[in-house]
């Protein structure tokens, strides 16, 4: 009898603890695994520094592996304070930045008790950026999501960030040789591409076409100039590229040196802006009789661009969804500083061709916050993924 009542608690608890939820391991679980002290799993599991960037990886991923979560927004919650994340991105252009600026406030607005953001505005992509990422070092912030101008120069300072455990996710543009956590942008090279598919089908007569870009140290620059011009060869386009003007983002330069083209090639069949200073272009085209003779692709969408789509006057225009690329990027780094979760290294969106047939379409999207819900739709999915 006392046998059977043994055997009976000894299998009712072999039922109850495989219907417990297996526990999530412990820094020491992870420490074990991967033959380290506890302190550097600590540090690697909190940001903190003394640790080498490829050991702090090693032990996420086995920390992810295992199941362990820190609540770090509790802790913080505790300490009474909150992260504090910089935010590092230009003036102009802005009519993209400024949709980029105000996605990551929206994003972390449910997390207003527990996290501070910091803007810091400089001119333009690589006028003022080094600057504003020394202050953001000197004032020991959490977390810093930025636009990178130039990935050279600011490349000792990313690595800088990462010794203190800073996270760094670039925004619209990447530093691919840094150190920074994870990047967000549009596919910038898929988005030249679509520019050299759509004239060369477009544009069947031979002649000169005209690119303007922003700056060519700028990453998401030369990947698009990249992109159309590899396409432009695939597809053995009519079209051939003269030399590519850099505006720096500056409308008077970005005019001044569309007339100079416009008289140096009196034959010019087309034109694309791979940055959303298209404006004083569509000006100079306009001023010199240019406009509705060439066919002209744009980059992104705002209330001053599309009369033009409507009218016929652009052909398209690719947008590179600023909204979404800044909750994401914030929703990347609030979860890596607070979970732990480590992001893709990037977050490559497709970009959007907005054309006359669909402009009210993308128009409505915006003001319906469509990009809102597809930023976190994509976190989602890529936890999901992960998982």
């Amino acid at each position: 009898m006392m046998r059977n009542r043994s055997q009976y608690f000894s299998v009712k608890k072999r039922r109850i603890s495989k219907s417990r939820p297996r526990q999530s391991a412990g820094i020491k679980e992870i420490a074990a695994k991967l033959n380290v002290s506890i302190g550097t799993v600590d540090r690697a599991l909190h940001g903190r520094p003394g640790i080498k960037p490829e050991t702090a990886a090693k032990v996420l991923k086995t920390a992810e592996a295992l199941g362990y979560r820190p609540n770090v927004a509790a802790r913080l919650l505790k300490l009474n304070r909150r992260l504090v994340i910089s935010v590092h991105l230009p003036s102009e252009i802005a009519a993209f930045f400024d949709l980029l600026r105000s996605s990551i406030v929206e994003a972390a607005g449910p997390f207003d008790s527990s996290v501070e953001l910091r803007f810091r505005t400089y001119p333009t992509l690589e006028e003022g950026d080094v600057e504003a990422f020394e202050k953001a070092l000197r004032e020991h912030v959490d977390g810093i999501i930025m636009a990178p101008g130039n990935p050279r120069k600011l490349q000792p300072l990313i690595a800088q960030a990462s010794e203190r455990g800073v996270p760094v996710v670039c925004v619209a543009t990447d530093a691919p040789a840094t150190e920074r956590l994870a990047s967000v942008s549009a596919d910038a090279h898929v988005g030249g591409a679509m520019a050299a598919e759509l004239l060369t089908r477009c544009v069947r007569e031979s002649g000169p076409v005209l690119v303007l870009t922003g700056n060519l140290r700028v990453v998401d620059h030369t990947e698009k100039l990249r992109g159309f011009s590899e396409r432009l060869n695939a597809m053995q386009s009519a079209l051939h590229v003269v030399p590519v003007l850099e505006t720096h983002d500056h409308p008077a330069e970005a005019d001044r040196k569309t007339r100079e083209s416009i008289a140096r090639y009196p034959d010019l069949k087309a034109v694309y802006v791979t940055t959303a200073n298209s404006l004083p272009v569509l000006d100079a085209l306009e001023r010199t009789g240019h406009l509705g003779k060439v066919s002209i692709v744009t980059t992104d969408l705002f209330p001053a661009l599309a009369p033009y789509i409507r009218s016929g006057a652009v052909l398209a225009s690719i947008y590179q969804r600023p909204q979404t690329q800044g909750r994401v990027a914030f929703e990347a780094l609030y979860r890596y500083l607070t979970e732990r979760k480590v992001p893709p290294r990037v977050y490559p969106l497709p970009p959007h061709l907005v054309m006359q047939s669909n402009l009210d379409l993308f128009l409505d999207l915006q003001a319906m916050g469509y990009e809102k819900a597809e930023g976190a739709m994509l976190m989602k999915a890529n936890a999901r993924a992960r998982s």
